[in-house]
């Protein structure tokens, strides 16, 4: 079983160059191109901020994009929320549901909707936990996927602790013992790997740029860069991740840089006001 994970297209209403100079549009491109050549994938799965704006426009374009990519090799593309999205747009432009249960070869993939809308961190509502302990009371042959946006599991700053969903030891308490192999999420824009209940857990890293955490202590530097994952899964090792980069003259240049103060300020308007509630 192989899984092309890809997170935080961003597309926009209109082509071409966003705030930072990038075209996401051109991004998802290359990032698709380059990974033209994997062989035997079953499945591609974007793990939210889908669009930037919310825009019809926006999902249309990565509708086209993903969707022929999966068509040529007849397999199933699968997308979930994230805090940039519109729901009533998502479902609408991509043809998708906001939670969603497909079986492959065995291997179940449920989509969950961690999106709160008009705000930036991310959340598991009751009835939504509820609807997956029924779904995993089953199990599936070959194990379950779960994949969402806001990753349950974080490094330890701040722009991390407040960005991420607001209730992972509820995720936790519905997935431990169960036959959950793997949660994809994607929202931070790097590379990350960490447990939640035992059950490994990976953030890809953004199709439209890329954090580097080498920037200033308390800062933000974005560079420039789409990269995604090949997810293999089955096998001896399994899960085993992969991550790739698209071949770009521009990878790696600086796309924005925030200072502390600026930081500061901004995760002051992000934070929860009322930690673990929409």
């Amino acid at each position: 079983m192989r899984i092309l994970h890809l997170s935080d297209t961003h597309v926009t209403r209109v082509a071409g160059p966003n705030a930072d100079g990038i075209d996401p549009r051109e991004s998802l491109a290359r990032i698709l191109n380059d990974c033209g050549r994997l062989a035997g994938l079953d499945a591609v799965l974007v793990t939210g901020d889908v669009a930037d704006d919310g825009s019809p426009e926006a999902y249309a374009a990565v509708r086209s994009l993903v969707g022929a990519f999966a068509a040529e090799r007849g397999i199933p593309a699968l997308y979930t929320t994230g805090n940039h999205d519109e729901r009533k747009a998502f479902t609408a432009g991509l043809g998708a549901e906001l939670t969603s249960v497909t079986v492959i070869a065995g291997h179940r993939i449920v989509t969950l909707d961690s999106l709160v809308p008009g705000r930036v961190y991310g959340h598991l509502d009751d009835e939504q936990l509820l609807w997956l302990r029924s779904v995993l009371a089953t199990p599936a042959p070959q194990g379950t996927v779960l994949a969402f946006h806001h990753p349950p599991i974080g490094l330890d700053n701040e722009v991390q602790r407040t960005l991420g969903l607001t209730n992972p030891d509820d995720l936790a308490e519905v997935i431990r013992g169960t036959d959950v192999r793997l949660v994809l999420t994607g929202h931070f824009h790097l590379q990350l790997f960490g447990l939640l209940a035992g059950v490994p857990v990976w953030v890809t890293p953004g199709v439209v740029n890329r954090i580097d955490l080498t920037g200033p202590p308390g800062g933000e530097r974005a560079v420039r860069g789409a990269s995604a994952t090949l997810v293999e899964l089955g096998g001896p090792g399994s899960p085993l991740l992969h991550v790739m980069h698209a071949r770009d003259p521009h990878t790696g240049r600086t796309a924005h840089e925030h200072d502390a103060e600026t930081m500061a300020g901004l995760i002051a308007r992000w934070r929860p006001e009322a930690p673990g509630r929409r």
